[in-house]
């Protein structure tokens, strides 16, 4: 019986010497092994105490693939900790010799039935399982259950077999790829995916079920647009850095700022001619750039960005109007009305209740000053901001040393303009 997973063994006396494990595991296949009377205790053993017992740990590695071995398991488990068992995590705390051994990154139902045999053979019991024999883990299996492949060649891509199901981090860069690989989609447990410097034209939805994936770079491809079914699929709880610099997107969608564990974002060097007007929302958010694009100005939630580092350089900043645009209606229409009472009491809404074409307006309502929601009836104005606001650190946005760019913000009354007016002088 075997069980693939991350390995650390811990000695119990190292704190009492003052020092400190590594906390960190390494790849390794634990056997459940049928103790022979010919076999001999190995290092890491405890005395005989009475006689030979059927069964003993064996954990081998890539390194040591003839493995450590942990003798006669019958009555010499102190404790099993497994509050994390479902997280694929557990820890054996042996009496002889006194080490815990923490296993991590199982999968939790093999590490449940693997765990179950162990408590057998430390009562003593028969195992229904079938027990292995002490032979060297062969290098093949450490293949099935790598974590991290890079491959930054065209001739190494692996065109005539699948990726490792337990990747974690895969880097499939300069492999000329149009589309990305519907294998990839398949493995569930990535934390990490570059696919920078292709020629990747449009990314699938089924990125979204990838629920454990943290950083995307999609540097140097040919992107167009980053699509609505990603801003609303799982990666709004998982995605912490994204890298789209040097594509073709033109714009984001407002829902882009549903991704609200951004922490990373990187976008220069696109065709952006703006930002989600509702940027705010990314709370989370701490660097950001977005060098040469063609943003004219930033949207009025911009200011509640609360970054360390922003890059703006290179960008088409228009100079602020000096008069505002004014749209207002009065008296407002049934749809503002609604729309403004749904939107500030917080109504859910959807396709399914409403027509989709509402759902658009109400997505995509702008924000007063005040709090308040405007649809159609609006007062449009520019004012400049100093970017030192909403960053510790800030590139020069041009090259004659300025800090500040024009915030196009939008007020649902003339109250609302004058009032704003008279804080900015």
């Amino acid at each position: 019986m075997k069980l693939h997973c991350d390995v650390e063994v811990v000695s119990r006396h190292l704190p009492a010497l003052g020092m400190r494990n590594r906390g960190k595991g390494v790849r390794a296949v634990l056997s459940l092994c049928q103790q022979t009377p010919r076999s001999q205790p190995r290092a890491g053993a405890r005395g005989d105490r009475g006689g030979p017992h059927p069964t003993c740990l064996l954990i081998s590695t890539l390194k040591d693939k003839r493995g450590t071995r942990y003798e006669q398991l019958k009555e010499n488990i102190e404790q099993f900790f497994t509050k994390f068992m479902d997280e694929g995590k557990a820890t054996v705390r042996l009496k002889e010799p006194p080490v815990d051994i923490c296993l991590n990154k199982a999968n939790s139902s093999s590490l449940k039935s693997f765990l179950s045999a162990v408590r057998l053979a430390h009562r003593g019991c028969d195992i229904e399982a079938p027990l292995t024999t002490f032979t060297p883990v062969k290098t093949s299996e450490f293949e099935k259950f790598k974590t991290k492949m890079v491959i930054t060649s065209k001739k190494d891509y692996p065109l005539s077999k699948n990726f490792p199901y337990s990747l974690e981090h895969l880097q499939t860069s300069y492999c000329g790829l149009v589309r990305i690989d519907m294998r990839m989609l398949c493995l569930r447990n990535l934390r990490k995916l570059d696919l920078s410097h292709n020629h990747i034209k449009k990314l699938p939805a089924t990125i979204g079920d990838l629920i454990h994936l943290q950083e995307l770079n999609l540097n140097d491809n040919h992107l167009e647009s980053f699509s609505v079914a990603l801003c609303q699929s799982t990666l709004q709880t998982s995605l912490r850095s994204l890298d789209l610099s040097k594509n073709k997107i033109k714009a984001l969608p407002v829902q882009f700022c549903q991704l609200r564990e951004l922490t990373d974002l990187k976008l220069d060097d696109n065709e952006l001619i703006r930002f989600p007007f509702k940027m705010g929302q990314l709370t989370k958010l701490r660097f950001l750039s977005a060098a040469r694009n063609k943003l004219p100005f930033l949207p009025s939630e911009f200011k509640n960005l609360s970054l360390e580092y922003l890059d703006l350089f290179g960008n088409t900043f228009e100079q602020p109007k000096v008069l505002p645009i004014i749209m207002l209606q009065t008296p407002l229409t049934l749809l503002e009305s609604s729309a403004q009472a749904v939107l500030y009491n917080r109504i859910p809404y959807g396709s399914h209740i409403i027509p989709f074409h509402l759902c658009q307006d109400l997505d995509t309502a702008k924000t007063c000053v005040c709090g308040r929601f405007c649809l159609n009836s609006f007062i449009q104005g520019t004012t400049t901001m100093n970017l030192h606001s909403v960053a510790h650190t800030v590139v020069l946005v041009d090259n004659m040393g300025g800090t500040e760019a024009p915030v196009m913000s939008y007020f649902c009354s003339l109250a609302c303009y004058v009032n704003s007016c008279d804080m900015l002088k």
